[in-house]
C-alpha cells in the first residue's frame, strides 16, 4: 500500500463524530423553502441555505500536530505528513487535516481532509489560511465515516499556514448552503519543520484514541438503547406538551 494512501489507518482512523454535528446537521435537516413562483413566467432560481460556520478545537487526546515520515514505495521518495484531529466545543470528532511533504524529483505538497458525510461531490471543497485566497480542492474517495478532500499547494500556501492563525475548510452540503470548518492552526509550523514523531509514541497515541473511540461509541449505543426501551420517557414528554388550540 502506498504511504500515501495510509492516512486513513494512521492518527485519522477514528476522528469522526459517532453523532450529528450541531448546527450543520440541522441545515442539512432544514426543508427548502417554497419556491416564488417568477415573474413573466421564467423559471425559479434555485434557493440555498444558510451559511454554517464551525468552530473546531484539538483532539484533547492529540497533544499537538504530529509529524509522520516513511518511504512512498511507489513513488520511491520520503514523504512526511503533518497532521492534527479537531472536534467541535461539544468534544465530537469532526475532521482531521494532513499535509502530505513529498521529496524528490517532482515532489508535490498535498493538504488532505477527512470531513463527515453529507457534502456535495462535484463543488468540491475550499480552503483558505485566515483571509487569504482560497484554493480549490476536489474528493478522492469516501468511506463509512467521512470523505478524504485533496488540494495541491505551493510553497506560498504552506508558509501563510505556517504563520496564520486559521485554515478554513468550505464545503457545500446538500441544502446548497456552505458550511465552513475553522481550523486552528497553532503549532502547526513547529511541528511541520520539526523532526517526525517517534514511532512508539506514534502508537501510544494512537492507542489513547482508538480507545476514547471505543467508549464514546459503547456510551452512545447504550443511550440509544436506553431511549428505545424507555417509551414511557416519550409518553411524558407529550403529556407534557401544551395543548393545542
Amino acid at each position: 500500500m502506498p504511504f500515501t494512501s495510509r492516512l486513513a489507518g494512521s492518527l485519522t482512523a477514528a476522528v469522526l463524530a459517532l453523532s450529528p454535528l450541531p448546527g450543520l446537521a440541522q441545515t442539512s435537516a432544514q426543508a427548502p423553502k417554497p419556491k416564488k413562483p417568477a415573474p413573466n413566467g421564467q423559471p425559479a432560481q434555485p434557493q440555498t441555505g444558510h451559511p454554517v460556520i464551525v468552530q473546531l478545537k484539538p483532539e484533547p487526546a492529540q497533544p499537538d500536530w504530529t509529524k509522520v515520515c516513511g518511504k512512498d514505495e511507489r513513488a520511491t521518495m520520503e514523504v512526511c505528513y503533518t497532521t492534527r484531529d479537531f472536534v467541535t466545543d461539544k468534544g465530537q470528532r469532526v475532521l482531521a487535516v494532513a499535509v502530505y511533504n513529498a521529496k524528490g524529483k517532482g515532489a508535490r505538497k498535498t493538504v488532505r481532509i477527512l470531513t463527515p458525510l453529507g457534502f456535495l461531490v462535484a463543488p468540491g471543497i475550499r480552503i483558505t489560511v485566515d483571509k487569504g485566497r482560497p484554493v480549490a480542492g476536489r474528493y478522492a474517495t469516501c468511506l463509512p465515516h467521512g470523505c478524504f478532500a485533496e488540494a495541491e499547494v505551493r510553497d506560498d500556501f504552506i508558509t501563510a499556514l505556517k504563520k496564520g492563525t486559521v485554515l478554513n475548510v468550505s464545503a457545500r452540503n446538500q441544502t446548497g448552503a456552505v458550511a465552513t470548518f475553522v481550523v486552528p492552526t497553532e503549532g502547526f509550523g513547529k511541528a511541520f519543520d520539526g523532526p517526525p514523531v517517534d514511532p512508539e509514541v506514534l502508537a501510544e497515541q494512537q492507542k489513547k484514541m482508538q480507545e476514547e473511540l471505543q467508549n464514546r461509541s459503547e456510551e452512545l449505543r447504550k443511550r440509544l438503547s436506553s431511549q428505545s426501551n424507555n417509551p414511557a420517557s416519550n409518553s411524558a414528554a407529550s403529556a407534557a406538551a401544551p395543548p393545542r388550540n
